[in-house]
């Protein structure tokens, strides 16, 4: 089978030993031909962008673009996460493979005829599937029993409740508010909640390496945290039944994002002072993209300790708070 690449050298050999004919009986041949396929990327002359460390995209020659180091295979998810093959139509194959190192978007995957690639469209269906097993699992009773945390379920029935009524993951089931009055701790400087959200993987892949730096980090600076729950069937704006129930002064509810087909398990932490029900999104500070190629859980538990303490110290959160 002729590559698309292939063919195009094919014809384009073809059109021009036609125009050569046809220049020579006296016909005026057009002085160029455009390509029927665009460039993938820019010459090696052309400017690029890329993030500085200011958060600024900055111009620069793409021969400036130093090579990264492959990321590893992440076991847990699919197919390794590695750049796809370089499509021999490109005119600078090293710089498009430097840019699918960098990033797991989908980036000159090129094609076989009018479709996928067989390795680009079995990768794609492992990350959907993936992502699929995330939102309708449930997190496992083996991590649930280790983190020894309270289980407390939302008003949802079920994970089909769940993801087609968010107004009732936003609240406590009556049986889930008696215990949370029970067992809960009142008048604490910070309450933490897990929830499984829209991704019961990423509770189960980062939790377990988050939580221990948080919890002693926070020991540390003398914070006091009242007993962590688990929520089932939980979404975000949960988090503010908690402080109105207990008193905490700020509420840090980590929970599975919406999966993607890059990854199916990235969490996020959203934090709220004096929280109240019903209040602004625009009061949670978040801090997103928490899983092994974003923010690892190690450093997300280091760095929500610090944050933490800001947030206490400033008294405010969301667009009120300023680092």
């Amino acid at each position: 089978m002729i590559e698309a690449a292939e063919l195009g050298d094919i014809v384009a050999a073809v059109v021009e030993e036609y125009l050569g004919a046809r220049g020579k009986t006296g016909r005026k041949a057009p002085s160029a031909i455009p390509s029927a396929i665009p460039s993938a990327v820019p010459e090696e002359t052309s400017p690029s962008c890329v993030r500085g460390q200011a958060g600024k995209d900055e111009p620069v020659s793409s021969r400036e673009i130093l090579p990264v180091p492959e990321r590893g295979k992440n076991e847990n998810q699919g197919f390794p996460a590695k750049a796809e093959p370089v499509d021999r139509g490109v005119k600078n194959p090293g710089a498009l493979r430097r840019m699918q190192i960098l990033t797991h978007a989908r980036i000159g995957v090129g094609r076989a005829g009018p479709r996928l690639r067989t390795e680009t469209l079995l990768k794609l269906r492992a990350d959907h599937a993936a992502a699929r097993d995330a939102v309708f699992r449930d997190v496992s009773r083996e991590l649930l029993d280790g983190l020894g945390f309270p289980v407390l379920q939302s008003r949802c029935g079920d994970r089909r409740e769940h993801i087609t009524r968010p107004d009732l993951g936003r609240q406590l089931s009556a049986e889930s508010r008696e215990i949370l009055l029970r067992q809960g701790e009142k008048d604490r400087d910070l309450q933490v909640i897990v929830a499984d959200g829209l991704s019961s993987r990423a509770v189960e892949a980062n939790i377990a390496n988050l939580f221990p730096v948080m919890r002693e980090g926070l020991g540390s600076r003398n914070i006091s945290m009242g007993k962590p729950f688990f929520v089932r069937y939980g979404r975000v704006a949960i988090e503010d039944e908690f402080a109105e129930s207990l008193g905490a002064k700020l509420v840090c509810i980590l929970i599975g994002e919406r999966p993607g087909l890059a990854t199916a398990e990235s969490m996020s932490a959203y934090l709220c002072y004096q929280a109240r029900v019903g209040q602004p999104e625009s009061r949670r500070t978040v801090v997103s993209n928490i899983h092994a190629n974003g923010l690892p859980a190690v450093e997300a538990g280091a760095y929500l300790t610090d944050l933490i303490e800001k947030i206490l110290q400033n008294k405010a959160s969301g667009i009120d708070f300023k680092k």
